[in-house]
């Protein structure tokens, strides 16, 4: 890999990991569907000069039923459920569950779409879904607090989040592959806008977000949304959608680092376990590692 592109796959991911921890910061000021519009609109504010600048407005416009229906399963819906658990779950513990994107991914394409995986793949989904699992079962606390949410309900939504990833990203893969991904992404954050206005402005808070909320909300719309999107595009052109895909390995690192250094969210034993566990499964199902001498 160039060194560029290294440098790209890093930034990306300590963009993505931080996104977590920007969401643990304002999601209590701004509620989830609030977050969500705010989130997604300015990064199509974002997205959409560079693309009439690029001249694929009109893709933009052919495809727009498909593109927008595949952003709602893709971006609005998984972006809602980890809005919802930043309220009761650390940055670095989102970050664990996001990591297992490809192994859902993997899961689905075998029941969707009849791909049967190689025994090494299999078994990466196999180890992936053990660690889920001895996460999940350490945050069975159904407890409900002033939000409406429990560790238990938040877990739930980021497994139904990585899902929803998972189904989009195999929707895209049969619907959107003619598609250049600028125009998909940009598509994408549209269609989230518009899905998400009523509901944030019926959910819209009391009481005004702060400043520091406000530019948290900023920095998580046009840097970990829009301006990381353009990152992971551009690494997909020139090194491959593997090593593209190679970041989910490394987000929950500076998630965990993140949560670590601004909110002192200290990880512990059991979660760097498990964490071990879920990126040694997600490594295998992607194809990213392999047992020696299996497929």
């Amino acid at each position: 890999m160039k060194t560029a592109d290294l440098l790209d796959l890093f930034l990306l991911a300590a963009l993505w990991g931080a996104s977590f921890l920007l969401m643990r910061i304002t999601a209590a000021d701004f509620g989830a569907a609030p977050l969500v519009f705010v989130r997604v609109a300015g990064a199509a504010l974002v997205l959409l000069p560079l693309l009439w600048w690029k001249g694929q407005g009109g893709v933009l416009r052919q495809h727009w039923k498909v593109i927008a229906t595949v952003g709602v399963v893709n971006s609005a819906l998984p972006f809602l459920l980890f809005m919802a658990a930043a309220l009761v779950l650390s940055a670095g513990l989102m970050s664990v569950f996001n990591a297992t994107t490809p192994i859902w991914g993997a899961l689905v394409a075998w029941l969707w779409l009849g791909e049967k995986p190689q025994s090494t793949r299999l078994w990466g989904l196999v180890i992936g879904l053990g660690g889920v699992l001895g996460l999940a079962w350490g945050k069975a606390d159904f407890k409900v607090d002033a939000s409406g949410m429990s560790p238990a309900l938040g877990v739930g939504a980021c497994v139904l989040g990585t899902l929803l990833y998972g189904i989009g990203a195999n929707a895209a893969r049969q619907r959107l592959a003619a598609v250049p991904p600028l125009a998909a992404a940009t598509g994408a954050m549209c269609g989230a806008t518009v899905l998400l206005a009523l509901p944030a402005w019926w959910w819209w808070p009391a009481v005004n977000p702060g400043l520091q909320s406000w530019a948290a909300a900023g920095l998580l719309a046009v840097a970990c949304t829009a301006l990381a999107y353009l990152l992971y595009f551009r690494l997909i052109a020139r090194a491959g959608t593997t090593t593209a895909m190679s970041v989910t390995l490394l987000i929950p690192a500076f998630a965990i680092a993140w949560g670590w250094l601004v909110l002192a969210e200290a990880p512990t034993l059991k979660m760097l376990i498990g964490c071990a566990v879920i990126l040694l499964g997600t490594a295998l199902s992607s194809g990213l590692l392999k047992f020696p001498g299996r497929g």
